[in-house]
């Protein structure tokens, strides 16, 4: 009795899993066919031999033809926040979307069919050429609006490949008008803020310039003190804080605020000096030389000041003893204008290689003292502040005094 229980029970098991074996290959099958049934699809749609899709929906089979995907795509293009454009490999606009058109200015019929070259303004032709030659890319530039009103954008571009054109390519623009504002905005108060500052410390080194002269009047009360070197440090430490407050003035004062035009700024502090150092009847005359529009931040522009400041205020003290006459002559020009200077032509020099000559007529420094290992605070600064501009300077004696100092600055020549 036992035995036929187990039988039958082992029947039905078998039975079981034979109807689950047939479940299992039908599910299969079937998904065989689904399969296979959409690599055909994707097969039909990539060959374009497809017209219409039937998806099943809540409401029933809906009909989804390429003809709408098309539609909603173009939906799409025309209410995004881009301009958007389509290119012929000649530069004609094949499409473009309506906020392409509101960008411009210019009604969307009057935009396709004529050339993208018209709208973009000539300061970027050449960076649109660069980008297009590349077939793909992301640049700033500005397009020529109506009017010839100049539109800062962003422009990605992309190549196309269709069957319609050999080579066409996809425009995407996002107006950058409000950005530049901000920017705009911003740049300004950085600028404001900056020459604060430099009025600000202007005003203090004439303060610490002011308390050197009072301290220098207290001594020059006491008559054990009068015309003794501790006046002459105080005057010529007063000189020295001159030099680097000017620098500040020019800034504040001049549409620079980075970087300072030097020829003007040496023509004030070398003036400075001469006013300072010559009295009564000394006709010791100025010879300038100096390069225009070159431009030196504050890590050159500081140190070659003081430099000036001491071969200057040391010629005007002590190359012409005895003498009322005499010739100061100082140079500045950059690489490639010196190699013009026998040349009529004008000197727009461009490089970053500068030469500085501070020369007099006066008696010379004597043979046996070394300058760069000079006992004199003035002297020894001088070899400082070359060394800080990783410069070289060379003295020649004949005639006179001539310092040649050569430095590298990242100026700019405008």
């Amino acid at each position: 009795m036992s035995s036929k229980a187990e039988k039958d029970q082992e029947s039905v098991s078998y039975k079981v899993l034979l109807d689950e074996n047939h479940a299992l290959k039908s599910e299969v099958e079937s998904l065989r066919a689904s399969l296979t049934e959409a690599e055909e699809l994707r097969r039909a749609i990539s060959e374009g031999d497809l017209d219409a899709l039937v998806i099943p929906g809540p409401e029933g089979k809906m009909v989804f033809t390429l003809d709408s995907a098309d539609y909603a795509y173009r939906v799409l293009v025309e209410t995004m926040n881009e301009g958007t454009a389509t290119l012929a490999c000649d530069g004609t606009i094949l499409y473009c979307n309506r906020h392409f058109a509101e960008l411009l200015g210019i009604p969307l019929p009057a935009i396709v069919g004529t050339s993208i070259y018209q709208f973009i303004a000539p300061e970027s032709a050449i960076i649109f050429k660069v980008l297009l030659e590349h077939e793909t890319g992301k640049e700033e530039i500005n397009l020529q609006a109506e009017g010839g009103r100049s539109l800062p954008v962003y422009l990605s571009i992309s190549l196309l490949e269709t069957g319609e054109f050999p080579k066409s390519w996809c425009l995407v623009v996002t107006d950058l008008t409000e950005q530049k504002k901000n920017e705009e905005i911003l740049a300004n108060i950085e600028t404001a803020r900056k020459k604060e500052i430099h009025h600000r410390i202007k005003n203090n080194l004439q303060v610490i310039s002011s308390l050197l002269d009072l301290q220098a009047e207290k001594f020059n009360d006491r008559g054990y003190v009068k015309d003794s070197e501790i006046l002459e440090a105080f005057k010529v430490s007063q000189d020295r804080v001159l030099s680097m407050a000017l620098i500040h003035e020019e800034l504040h004062e001049g549409g620079e605020i980075d970087t300072l035009n030097f020829s003007p700024y040496l023509e004030r502090l070398i003036k400075n000096l001469f006013h300072t150092y010559t009295l009564g009847d000394s006709s010791i005359s100025l010879n300038l030389d100096l390069e225009r529009n070159v431009f030196f931040d504050m890590d050159t522009a500081v140190p070659l000041g003081l430099i000036v400041n001491e071969l200057v205020s040391n010629s005007l003290k002590y190359a012409f003893p005895g003498r009322n006459d005499g010739k100061i002559q100082i140079k500045l020009f950059s690489q490639e204008a010196g190699d013009k200077l026998n040349n009529e032509e004008e000197l727009p020099g461009k490089g970053s290689r500068y030469t500085l000559i501070v020369s007099d007529n006066g008696i010379g420094i004597p043979q046996d003292i070394d300058f760069e290992n000079s006992e004199t605070l003035g002297l020894q600064l001088v070899s400082i502040l070359v060394d800080q501009l990783e410069g070289e300077i060379e003295l020649k004696r004949n005639k006179g005094t001539k310092f040649i100092i050569k430095f590298d600055s990242a100026a700019n020549l405008l």
